[in-house]
């Protein structure tokens, strides 16, 4: 058995016991057990048959449930050994039920109670409710052999009374088991969420993702922003929903005031994210980069981190934002992942093209982006200096003629100066 159903187990379990003194002791009858002790008193001598042919009663049940259910013939030995278990028990507790009305409801629930787990697993609610239907329909079928002709009306409605608690009572341990499950997961993908925030190791990583159910190979990032003003707890499920229209996997973390979405299979238009950006509280969502590797998963999520603390620095930014526009904020707030980005991806390319594109871009950026001004510092006409422009686009993907990308451009002029002059040093 896995150790999440286990725990589940457990816990229900523990519940169980822990409940069952404080229904016990309930001493007003409720109107069910009043209606039933009405019924069983109208049929002593059924309830006396009843309770020697209960071996009997179990036999038809599984007969039944072999013959009626195909699904129940397919199921593996230990399983259907677990839910003919669970037959009997119900068969047995009706006649313990029907000698003492006043019976709290708790022991209906211990029907399921020895393995909720196996029963959830194996079949879902609708099943158990079948298997329900199906060992009621044989005791319905026995009242005529149990019960004479005045009898008959009182034990049937016995039997109604049993198979709608009894339903009652299997609802609520999948009610029980669903929520534990819920809980569970919401735990594990927390765990995710630490793990990758901490950057353990691929091995590792990829065995907490397979655990929360996640199939994609590829195409990582992850997108944080702030929880919204109303409660987390109840638009979870929608923050999943718009997730799984950016990504094909979606793990979420709520860490106080602040919400994280791994996402795989990235869908990578900027459009898909429009949805999940929807369920985001706060002014900006940013998008880390998208990678490939797996262990490379904490710099996406160190990067988009890393923009949601500086996006406060940009006032024109959009609400959706990915980590890589951030490079200038990010870099002078001292974030060493964005200053070897722009080392890497914009100023060494500029560096070693052409020292003149350097010297160009530089002196336009500091001389107020002017490019007449540049040509008569530079002694060159203004269409050299739209030509050297044009070179830096090509080179990095940044156009200095754009104020917002003329100031990527000079931040990264000025760390990669800084950079070089310690290298040297």
């Amino acid at each position: 058995m896995p150790p999440e159903d286990g725990a589940l187990a457990e816990a229900t379990k523990a519940e169980a016991f822990h409940q069952a003194p404080q229904q016990a002791g309930t001493s007003v009858p409720s109107q069910r057990s009043l209606r039933l002790a009405e019924a069983v008193s109208q049929a002593p001598v059924a309830m006396e048959r009843l309770k020697t042919h209960v071996g009997q009663l179990s036999t038809l049940a599984l007969n039944a449930l072999d013959q009626q259910l195909p699904w129940y013939r397919s199921l593996l030995p230990d399983q259907r050994s677990a839910l003919g278990l669970i037959a009997q028990r119900g068969i047995s507790h009706f006649v313990q039920w029907c000698q003492d009305p006043d019976t709290p409801a708790w022991v209906l629930a211990d029907v399921f109670g020895s393995a909720p787990s196996e029963l959830s697993r194996a079949i879902s609610l609708q099943r158990a409710l079948q298997l329900i239907r199906t060992v009621v329909g044989v005791v319905e079928d026995e009242v005529p052999a149990l019960a004479d002709a005045s009898e008959q009306a009182a034990l049937r409605e016995a039997v109604l009374l049993y198979s709608r608690e009894i339903a009652f009572a299997a609802a609520d341990v999948y009610a029980r088991a669903a929520e534990r499950r819920g809980a569970w997961d919401s735990r594990l993908e927390a765990l995710v969420v630490d793990a990758v925030l901490r950057g353990e190791g691929a091995d590792a990583l990829r065995s907490r993702l397979s655990a929360v159910g996640w199939r994609s190979l590829d195409s990582f990032c992850v997108v944080v922003g702030h929880t919204a003003d109303e409660s987390t707890a109840n638009n979870v499920a929608d923050i999943r929903r718009a997730a799984m229209r950016a990504g094909k996997d979606a793990v979420i973390g709520i860490q106080g005031n602040r919400l994280l979405v791994l996402l795989g299979g990235v869908n990578e238009a900027s459009e898909a994210f429009e949805p999940l950006a929807s369920q985001f509280g706060g002014e900006h969502v940013v998008i880390g980069p998208v990678v490939d590797a797996i262990e490379d998963f904490h710099n996406s999520a160190r990067q988009a981190l890393a923009g949601l603390a500086a996006a406060s620095a940009w006032p024109d930014a959009p609400r959706v934002i990915r980590a890589e526009d951030l490079w200038p904020e990010r870099a002078l707030a001292g974030d060493e992942l964005a200053i070897a980005e722009l080392i890497e991806r914009v100023y060494e390319p500029i560096a070693h093209s052409d020292a003149v594109l350097a010297q160009t871009l530089s002196t336009y950026v500091a001389g107020g982006r002017s490019l007449e001004g540049t040509a008569r510092e530079l002694y060159v006409h203004a269409n050299t200096v739209r030509y050297r422009l044009r070179r830096v686009t090509e080179l990095t993907g940044w156009d200095p003629l754009l104020p917002r990308d003329a100031l990527v451009l000079h931040v990264a002029l000025i760390v990669g100066r800084i950079h070089g002059a310690n290298a040297s040093a």
